[in-house]
C-alpha cells in the first residue's frame, strides 16, 4: 500500500515538471485568432473600400451634358420632376440620379428635324438610298411594295415628301404623344395624297411644281397647328417623278411641251420688240408733227403780229410800205445771187431797154493784205 502510495506520489512528482509545456498551444490558438480578426478587419476594410468607390461611380455616373441646340426633362419614377417650363433643363451640365430612379430624356430643341413621307415613292432598300444607286424599273406597278399617288386626272406618279421642322415646346412634343416624330410623318403622307388629288399630272410635274410643293407644305402645317404638337414648320421640299417604266412617253411629252412653250415664248417676244419699236417711231413722228406744228403756230402768228404792226404804215402809204417788203423779200430769195439788177415798174409804161455782158472776165481775186514785219 505504502509503496503504491510512494509509486503514485512520484507519478504525480513526475508529472508536476510537465505542466509548463501547456501554454504553447494556447498562444498558438490565441495568434491564429488574432491573425483572422486582422483578415477580417482587412477584408472588410477593403470591401468598405470598394463599396465608397461603387457608390462614388454610381453617384457621378448621374452627371449628363445638355448640348445647345437641347433641352432634357428628368423622369423619376416615370413621372417628370418638375411641372411647366420649370421641368426643362438648359444647355450645360446637370445631374441626375442613375437609372432606375432617375431617367433623362434629351428633346431637340432648336435642331432642325427631318421627316419623309413613307407613301408614293417606289421601293428602295436603305442601301440603295444611302449610295444614290437607283433599283432598276420593273415590269409593271407592284402595290404591294412600290409607294404612289394618283393624281387629280386619274394618272398614277411617284413623289416624295421631305418636311423639316424644329420643337418650339418639347414638354408637348414629349408627353402630349406616344411617338411625335411618327405623327408628324403620318401628318405628312396625308398631305402629299391630298395635294395630289387635286393637280393633274402636269401640274405636278412640269406647270405647277412649286404651287404643288407650296400645297403640301400649307396643308401639312394645318393639320400640325391643329393638332398642338409644339413644332414649326421650316421647309418642306417634294419631288415628283412619272412611273419608271413610262419615264420614255413622259419625257417625250415634256420636250414637245417644252419646245411648244420655247416657239411661242419667242413669238411673243418677237412681237413684244414689234409692238415696241412701232410704239416708239410713232411716238418720233408724234414728237416731230407737234414740234412743225408749234414752229408754224408760232412763225404765223409771228407774221401776223408784224403785219398788224405795218398795218397802219401801210393804210397811210401803200405804195412805199409795199416796195420796202419786196425789197426784204427780193434780197432774201436772191441771198447767194452775184449779181442783183431790178427794174422797178415805170409809172408811164415806157420800155426800156437792157443790155447785159454775159461773156465777163472772171474778176481777179483781191491780193491779200501784207503782214507788217
Amino acid at each position: 500500500m505504502s509503496e503504491d502510495h510512494d509509486h503514485s506520489h512520484q507519478e504525480q512528482g513526475h508529472s508536476h515538471p510537465a505542466a509548463p509545456a501547456s501554454p504553447g498551444p494556447v498562444a498558438s490558438e490565441d495568434a491564429g485568432s488574432q491573425a483572422l480578426s486582422e483578415a477580417l478587419r482587412s477584408s472588410f476594410f477593403i470591401v468598405k473600400l470598394v463599396m465608397i468607390i461603387l457608390v462614388g461611380v454610381f453617384l457621378c455616373s448621374g452627371f449628363f451634358i445638355v448640348a445647345p441646340q437641347q433641352r432634357a426633362i428628368i423622369l423619376r419614377l416615370g413621372a417628370p420632376l418638375h411641372e411647366g417650363a420649370g421641368a426643362l433643363l438648359g444647355p450645360g451640365l446637370h445631374w441626375a440620379f442613375p437609372q432606375p430612379i432617375d431617367e433623362v430624356v434629351k428633346i431637340p430643341f432648336s435642331e432642325i428635324q427631318t421627316v419623309k413621307s413613307t407613301v408614293g415613292w417606289y421601293a428602295v432598300t436603305p442601301e440603295q438610298e444611302a449610295s444614290g444607286e437607283e433599283p432598276p424599273p420593273t415590269p409593271s406597278l407592284n402595290p404591294g411594295v412600290d409607294g404612289y399617288v394618283i393624281t387629280a386626272d386619274g394618272y398614277i406618279i411617284h413623289s416624295r415628301a421631305t418636311l423639316y421642322y424644329r420643337v418650339e415646346d418639347p414638354i408637348k412634343y414629349q408627353f402630349d404623344f406616344t411617338s411625335a416624330s411618327n405623327a408628324v410623318q403620318n401628318a405628312l403622307d396625308n398631305s402629299l395624297i391630298y395635294a395630289a388629288s387635286r393637280f393633274t399630272v402636269d401640274d405636278v410635274l412640269t406647270k405647277q411644281v412649286t404651287k404643288f410643293r407650296e400645297t403640301v407644305q400649307a396643308h401639312v402645317t394645318t393639320l400640325l397647328q391643329n393638332q398642338n404638337m409644339g413644332i414649326v414648320v421650316e421647309q418642306c421640299e417634294v419631288k415628283s417623278i412619272p412611273p419608271r417604266i413610262l419615264k420614255p412617253a413622259f419625257d417625250a411629252v415634256a420636250a414637245a411641251l417644252s419646245g411648244a412653250e420655247n416657239t411661242r415664248n419667242s413669238a411673243l417676244s418677237e412681237a413684244n420688240r414689234i409692238l415696241g419699236k412701232a410704239t416708239v417711231d410713232a411716238a418720233t413722228i408724234t414728237n416731230a408733227a407737234q414740234n412743225d406744228r408749234v414752229r408754224l403756230v408760232t412763225s404765223i402768228k409771228a407774221e401776223a403780229d408784224r403785219f398788224d404792226k405795218i398795218m397802219p404804215e401801210y393804210k397811210a402809204n401803200p405804195r412805199l410800205i409795199a416796195n420796202i417788203l419786196l425789197s426784204q423779200k427780193i434780197a432774201q430769195v436772191l441771198t447767194n445771187v452775184q449779181d442783183k439788177i431790178y427794174l422797178p415798174e415805170r409809172a408811164d409804161g415806157e420800155k426800156r431797154e437792157l443790155r447785159l455782158q454775159l461773156s465777163r472776165e472772171p474778176q481777179a481775186p483781191k491780193p491779200a493784205a501784207e503782214t507788217p514785219p
